[in-house]
């Protein structure tokens, strides 16, 4: 039985072209039918031999670009509020961490 294809679902899968020997990996969506994509060297149907893997892109990728500038700005903000005194508490915990490991 098929899988239900989800529309916002990415595969890497491995391809053989129906014609020529063309054989290899292309990203395609998970609604692409098994047969049907274009060969990259004659433009025959290729027919999907294997889903090598499955990944959802992100939801919105300019939320998580807003969302990565935050966190660089985040911490050195997070620093610069920090006092001697509780920095160097941090630093102190930190290293007691490292040399507990050993």
């Amino acid at each position: 039985m098929a899988r239900r294809a989800k529309p916002d679902q990415t595969l890497e899968a491995a391809r053989k072209c129906l014609v020529c020997d063309w054989t290899g990996r292309l990203e395609e969506l998970a609604d692409t039918p098994e047969i049907g994509v274009p060969c990259p060297e004659c433009h025959a149907p290729t027919e999907r031999l294997a889903v090598l893997r499955e990944w959802r892109p992100p939801a919105n990728p300019h939320a998580a670009a807003l969302g990565h500038l935050g966190g660089l700005k985040g911490g050195p903000a997070r620093a610069a509020a920090l006092t001697p005194k509780r920095r160097r508490e941090i630093a102190r915990a930190g290293a007691r961490a490292r040399w507990k490991r050993r």
